[in-house]
């Protein structure tokens, strides 16, 4: 059927996460003039290369858009949203992304990147799906890890 819409396995966000005095810093990154949302605050998203396991996707997409190295992963969930655009249904695979508190190289994509803690990121997220994302990420790591679920969340 050539007027369906597609459900299709397509893109990465991926929370950056740095521990700082016992308590998570997130990354926040403001997309710059000329891309898509100019100006919103957001986590760092990207596609699936063909052949790409989402991991794989989210440790280079976070490489890209801030030169810092993942130290770990963790897989948080899938969330759906729609792309009108192209009449498609795209889940993004969520991850938290582990990474030391080394300088960032930021893309083009970005004008600038903060770190703030949680709450103050939950707030600054353009995306409401982001700011709830970003509470799951901080209960599931309160520990400095995912604790009970570490065998299950862990992906490297």
């Amino acid at each position: 059927m050539s007027d369906a819409t597609a459900v299709r396995v397509g893109v990465v966000d991926v929370f950056v996460l740095r521990r700082r005095g016992g308590e998570w810093d997130a990354l926040v990154l403001e997309r710059a003039a000329g891309v898509r949302c100019p100006g919103a605050w957001e986590t760092v998203h990207g596609r699936i290369e063909p052949g790409e396991r989402p991991e794989d996707a989210a440790i280079r997409e976070v490489r890209e858009e801030t030169g810092l190295r993942t130290e770990r992963l963790y897989n948080i969930t899938v969330q759906p949203f729609y792309l009108h655009q192209q009449s498609a249904v795209m889940l993004a695979v969520v991850f938290a992304a582990i990474v030391p508190d080394t300088p960032m190289q930021l893309s083009l994509e970005h004008t600038r990147g903060e770190w703030l803690p949680i709450a103050e990121a939950e707030r600054r997220f353009a995306w409401p799906r982001e700011r709830a994302n970003v509470r799951d990420v901080a209960a599931l790591l309160s520990g400095g890890d995912a604790g009970k679920v570490e065998d299950v969340l862990r992906v490297k």
